[in-house]
């Protein structure tokens, strides 16, 4: 049987481009004879994510998007994901959008879970999205845009308070403080040389003082011997009285001035004759009425001395 030119040529075409998508696919990573997965997962946004970008762990390329649905439901964003390589993927693992490079360049990245199930073709995974470049400058940026709004609020409210400070009445008050304060001045400066003029007037008194002084420490001076024998008589002095038995004469003292208290407290109660005397009135009233009887006894015996006495001659 003979093959015609045009089936050789045809065959050959195909086998050409079946070469080529498998070359071109082969360059992307991706081997269209191994076994494929696809995993899914739900974004809110993709934020520049597109088709055939690729699905990494842990920097590794293990397959691509294979395609970004809109599901008109609830406007979100699902992915297809289809992995190549015979990887482990658990079922809790997380698939986070992230930039690959500064110029917005997105990827999938897998972050694997701890699962002891593994996701099987079709599974949704957890989705997550990285915080981009602009967001992360944004959310550094808010703190000191927050400071700086707090400090133009504090500048604007010390310009209002300066603004208060400074009208008509306080410029005037501030005038005339210091208006008063070049007065006092002025009148620091007059005291001062009317100080001045005091000093000279009475330079010489103050010379005669300084003399009178230095003269004084010349006599001590001169005198130092005989202060220190004063010091040392006091020094003498004091060590006698301290070796002297003042204190026990200061008991004794103590203790005659107890037993005078003693005899005085028993005289206030009436104890003995001199308490009595002191305390007691009828006795005092009757040793009145005694000595009046004695001087009327003594008056009868000096006129009528014949009534006590006789004589007889024998």
């Amino acid at each position: 049987m003979k093959v015609s030119k045009e089936l050789k040529v045809g065959v050959i075409f195909l086998i050409a481009v079946g070469l080529l998508i498998w070359g071109i696919n082969l360059l992307k990573g991706f081997n269209i004879f191994e076994k494929q997965r696809y995993l899914y997962a739900v974004y809110h946004r993709v934020d520049g994510l597109q088709r055939d970008n690729q699905v990494l762990v842990n920097g590794l390329s293990i397959g691509k998007i294979s395609s970004l649905k809109l599901n008109p439901d609830n406007a979100t964003i699902v992915a297809e994901l289809m992995i190549q390589n015979e990887v482990d993927i658990p079922a809790n693992s997380i698939a986070r959008i992230y930039g690959t490079d500064l110029l917005g360049s997105k990827a999938i990245e897998l972050k694997l879970g701890d699962s002891p199930r593994m996701a099987q073709s079709g599974d949704t995974l957890t989705s997550e999205i990285e915080q981009s470049l602009l967001d992360q400058v944004s959310d550094q940026m808010q703190p000191l845009q927050k400071k700086a709004i707090s400090l133009i609020n504090s500048i604007d409210s010390v310009i209002t308070v300066v603004q208060t400070i400074f009208n008509e009445d306080m410029r005037n008050n501030l005038s005339a403080s210091i208006t008063n304060i070049r007065n006092t001045l002025s009148n620091v400066e007059s005291a001062s040389g009317n100080l001045d003029t005091i000093l000279m007037n009475e330079k010489y008194r103050i010379n005669q003082i300084l003399i009178n002084v230095e003269s004084i420490t010349e006599n001590l001076k001169d005198n130092n011997e005989n202060i220190n024998a004063v010091m040392a008589n006091f020094a003498a002095l004091s060590d006698s009285l301290a070796q002297s038995e003042i204190p026990q004469t200061l008991r004794d003292a103590r203790n005659a001035i107890a037993r005078i208290d003693a005899i005085a407290q028993r005289l206030s109660n009436g104890e003995g004759t001199v308490g009595q005397l002191l305390t007691n009135d009828s006795l005092y009233i009757e040793l009145e009425n005694s000595t009046h009887s004695l001087n009327k006894l003594l008056e009868d015996i000096r006129q009528h001395p014949k009534r006590y006495v006789k004589f007889s001659l024998f």
